[in-house]
């Protein structure tokens, strides 16, 4: 099975927080790295350390949308929180379903949180490739 994961972090986030944080979601969902193929998230995180790095040390492609974007994937967690401080409901379920090109019947990790101990919060969903 091969899966696209999506990620939402706090500002300056750090490496572990976002490694320990995918970890998690793919235990819950019985899979290792080995199955992801790539990962994405809002365009306002382009600059994001911490989640470049991670793309970059297993060599995943990196995909970035809009908020417009995300805004338009259903999805089954809508925030509030979210959409006042990023213009969508959501951004890693809307990331993980749009870059797998799926409904979210195939989200594996729905709205997987994380606070790391840099005391920063991660989120991250998990979508099948079909």
């Amino acid at each position: 099975m091969k899966v696209m994961v999506g990620m939402g972090c706090d500002r300056n986030a750090s490496l572990e927080t976002l490694r320990q944080a995918l970890a998690q979601a793919l235990w819950h969902c019985g899979l290792d790295k080995s199955a992801v193929v790539g990962l994405a998230s809002i365009d306002k995180k382009n600059d994001e350390a911490a989640l470049l790095e991670l793309a970059a040390a297993y060599s995943w492609p990196l995909m970035f949308y809009s908020a417009e974007e995300l805004a338009a994937i259903a999805v089954p967690n809508p925030s509030k929180v979210v959409m006042k401080y990023m213009g969508t409901p959501a951004v890693a379920e809307a990331a993980a379903l749009k870059a797998a090109n799926v409904g979210w019947a195939q989200l594996l990790v729905e709205k997987h949180k994380y606070c790391g101990a840099d005391g920063k919060n991660a989120t991250v969903s998990i979508a099948r490739i079909q």
